[in-house]
């Protein structure tokens, strides 16, 4: 015995039942030996392993057993052909070493936001510094304008509320089982338009489990739900009894053995009672186990059982073999002649199971002459001395990995929102097309080009591929399609099932969907899935059967395996987007009345309106909390019902969202400072006629008797704490109408008498930014610090109609997008 990490090229190895492959190795021998390829493959039944080469292609040929599968039954002996990097397994996960990740969405959206805001704030910065100076103003006083109009430009919440945004969504979605790796990764299932997902562990359950049954000339549907809550049939035929009895007495499992037999047991289990106290009750005696050339595996038991003899011999096996090797049917508890009609009758039940992806089973029974085996009657299973011919047939029992019982759910809700789901899988093309069927990814009604050939009764090559909704597509066809063919089927057919493919094809068609400007989510939990999990927009990867490299390829691990989660967050994505979308829209709204005064103080000669400091209050003070609490906003009604955006039109910041922003309620909060501006100019003696063009005066340090409209004389101190004032009035007004902003931007399309006010994140923001503004403007020591002075009671109600104005007239707006889908309201305004 050596270990592992010591095996060689060219050593001889022998593995057992139970043990794990130490490398790629070619089969000298074996005898009744299969091994679990689903980690490596997809496929969820054992596979045969002999000497005998059977395909060109490696994965699919008998004669070699892979790296770190796992031998589930029999024995094999051979020599290693590849070890540690250079194994199949080795090549995958250098192939996921070799990719490399772009950028994400949502890291794209924000660098394409911040490119605009920077271009934007340095022309107008530059503009109005280059202007101030051909109006005859000093440098230092074009600085402070270059300054002030950048920093206006800056959306200074923009990365806590990112961060923030990113960081809720990824807790909330701890708690519904996924663990995101990567944060920006949930905005980018978000904006999923294509799930690739495997089949085995990921849509199906990975446990093979009896799906149907045949017998008293009837299929019968067994539970194949995960909580033992589905289908029914009748347990008391004594027909059942006798399936079921061959069913438990010959197989060897004992919930750890081959996955064909553990089904078996497990519906007995469930159906009859304990399998061992029937095996306790007919002692085995002789066995033949399975093999590939008998393709049966017989077992002879003492019986005790009244009216019947001593012996009883059971079998079970291919139908076909086990079939030819009876004479006699069982039918309502009572033997009958195996007659033609009852072989048609046979063949229709096993071509129906088998058309449904499902692994079929024959069993029959013999009950030997005492006569001829009496007690203590030897058996020689080498030299065999007992009738395997002539017996009695019972039944079918068919098998399948059934589909998890979320999945049919989430995966029409995928369809709701306008995602495309497309199983990749490395099982057989039947096996994937009835787990399709079955999940929803084909739905029903539409047809492949098989269906339409068979239903039109003509070959299937003289169908046209385009005529078929859906496609099946193996692996070899796939490695014959070039490029284009490819992009054609993606974009031509909207239900498809890729089977048999190889990793590496895996990647082809995530490159293929991608090629289509398609957002790519890919789910998988397998080695052979790692490679697309790596390449793919958001790679997605399963924590109870996952493997290791697979986890570490993926940027989200879906903790319970559910293949639903993915549903959840794809919602939350949105959910991200939608928010930040809201936040950058309120926190751009602030941007026009902060700039505004610079404009008018320039060009009109007025006295400043609001200060540098007074911006940086409003950016980093009263307009933070409330920014970051929009990212505590649940999702609107429609969130599941609209189409994936599109990455090259449907922008994080778009014209119409700086339209809504600046061009509207921006300007209605910039008329509401300048209103109070001159309201508090006005009751102090300087009327607004008066103000154009009283700017270089009113700086003038030494002239202390400037007079106002009533001819009260001001000096420059005065003056200045009347400008403050002023800007504290300002200040307070753009706090007003952006209370009602933060209200109007809860919501992108419902009202908010819908959506409600649940949030109370953002009701804590509303009243913050309130009392925030009044500790500014009234607390001692802030006209020292930040130049403001407090506020008569009746300035804070000036910009207070201009809040309500602003309210119901985007409450106005929603209505009509809400009454008029698709009209000119919604194409200019909704952002």
């Amino acid at each position: 015995m050596i270990n592992a990490e010591e095996v060689v090229v060219g050593d001889l190895v022998e593995v057992k039942a139970g043990d794990r492959i130490p490398a790629d190795f070619r089969l000298i021998s074996a005898h009744g030996c299969k091994v679990d390829n689903s980690s490596l493959t997809g496929e969820s039944e054992p596979q045969t392993r002999t000497p005998d080469f059977s395909n060109d292609n490696p994965l699919e040929t008998r004669n070699i057993a892979f790296f770190s599968t796992n031998c589930v039954e029999g024995t094999a002996r051979g020599v290693v052909i590849n070890t540690g990097d250079r194994t199949v397994m080795g090549r995958i996960a250098s192939l996921v070493s070799s990719l490399e990740g772009g950028k994400t969405p949502i890291a794209i959206e924000i660098g394409h936001f911040i490119n605009i805001i920077t271009f934007v704030a340095i022309i107008l910065g530059v503009t109005f510094c280059v202007l101030s100076l051909i109006l005859g103003y000093g440098w230092l006083e074009a600085v402070i304008f270059l300054i002030g109009i950048i920093v206006a430009n800056v959306p200074e919440g923009l990365l806590p509320t990112v961060t923030v945004c990113l960081t809720l969504t990824a807790k909330r979605m701890a708690k519904k089982n996924c663990l995101v790796k990567n944060l920006e990764a949930v905005e980018t299932l978000g904006s999923t338009s294509t799930i690739c997902s495997d089949k085995t562990g990921t849509l199906t359950q990975n446990r093979m489990t009896v799906a149907h049954m045949w017998f008293d000339n009837q299929i019968l549907e067994a539970d194949t739900t995960e909580n033992q809550s589905g289908a029914s049939f009748d347990k008391s035929s004594a027909t059942w009894a006798a399936l079921a009895r061959i069913g438990g007495l010959c197989n060897r499992a004992v919930f750890l053995a081959e996955q064909s037999n553990v089904p078996i047991m497990k519906c007995i289990e469930l159906c009859c009672g304990s399998v061992r106290g029937m095996r306790d009750k007919y002692p085995n005696i002789a066995e033949i186990p399975f093999n590939s050339t008998n393709k049966y595996q017989l077992s002879i038991h003492k019986n005790s059982t009244p009216g019947e003899t001593s012996h009883l011999l059971v079998m079970k096996g291919a139908p076909e073999r086990i079939l030819d090797r009876c004479s006699t049917i069982m039918m309502q508890g009572k033997e009958q002649p195996l007659d033609e009609e009852m072989k048609d009758a046979f063949q229709n039940a096993y071509v129906e199971l088998g058309g449904l992806g499902e692994r079929v089973l024959g069993f029959c029974h013999f009950n030997l002459p005492d006569d001829q085996f009496p007690k203590g009657f030897k058996f020689d299973t080498d030299e065999v001395n007992f009738p395997t011919e002539n017996l009695c047939f019972i039944g079918l029992i068919s098998m399948i990995d059934p589909p998890r019982a979320a999945v049919p759910d989430a995966v029409s809700k995928c369809r709701s929102a306008g995602i495309k789901v497309i199983m990749v899988t490395g099982d057989h093309p039947i096996t994937a097309k009835a787990i399709a069927k079955g999940v929803g990814i084909i739905s029903e009604g539409n047809e492949t080009v098989d269906d339409i050939a068979a239903r039109l009764n003509i070959p299937v090559s003289e169908v046209d591929p385009r005529d078929a909704k859906a496609c099946v597509i193996h692996g070899g066809e796939l490695k014959d399609m070039s490029q284009e063919m490819l992009d054609d089927v993606l974009k031509h057919h909207t239900e498809i099932v890729f089977a048999r493919t190889s990793p590496q094809q895996k990647l082809i068609i995530v490159e293929g969907c991608q090629r289509q400007g398609a957002i790519v989510a890919v789910t998988g939990d397998g080695v052979n899935d790692s490679p697309a999990l790596k390449k793919a927009d958001i790679g997605v990867a399963m924590g109870i059967a996952g493997s290791d490299v697979s986890k570490q390829a993926a940027d989200m691990i879906l903790l319970d395996d559910n293949f639903a989660s993915i549903v959840t967050g794809v919602e939350e994505g949105r959910l991200i987007f939608d928010n930040l979308k809201k936040s950058i829209a309120y926190t751009l709204t602030s941007k026009i009345p902060e700039m505004s005064p610079f404009l008018f103080f320039v060009l009109v000669d007025i006295p400043l309106a609001l200060g540098t400091v007074t911006i940086l209050c409003i950016d980093l003070g009263t307009d933070l909390v409330p920014a970051i609490s929009l990212a505590y906003e649940e999702a609107e009604s429609d969130i599941m019902k609209r189409q994936p955006r599109n990455p090259q039109t449907d922008k994080l910041v778009n014209e119409r969202l700086i339209s809504m922003a600046y061009g509207q309620i921006g300007m209605m909060q910039a008329v509401a400072g300048f209103f109070t501006y001159f309201v508090i100019l006005a009751q102090s003696g300087f009327f607004p006629m008066s103000l154009p063009g009283i700017r270089m005066r009113w700086d003038d340090k030494d002239l202390n008797d400037m007079e106002d409209s009533y001819g009260q004389q001001w000096t420059y101190e005065s003056r200045k704490v009347l400008e403050f004032t002023c800007h504290t009035g300002y200040f307070v007004s753009t706090v007003v109408v952006q209370v009602a902003d933060l209200l109007i931007c809860k919501t992108r399309r419902n009202s908010i008498l819908q959506q409600g006010m649940k949030n109370r994140v953002l009701i804590f923001g509303l009243f913050e930014e309130v009392a925030l503004a009044a500790f500014l403007s009234y607390c001692p020591g802030t006209d020292v610090a930040l130049r403001m002075y407090p506020l008569k009671f009746s300035w804070w109600f000036c910009a207070l109609p201009y809040a309500i104005i602003l309210f119901f007239y985007d409450e106005g707006r929603k209505y009509i997008l809400r009454s008029h889908p698709g009209g000119w309201v919604e194409k200019e305004t909704y952002y």
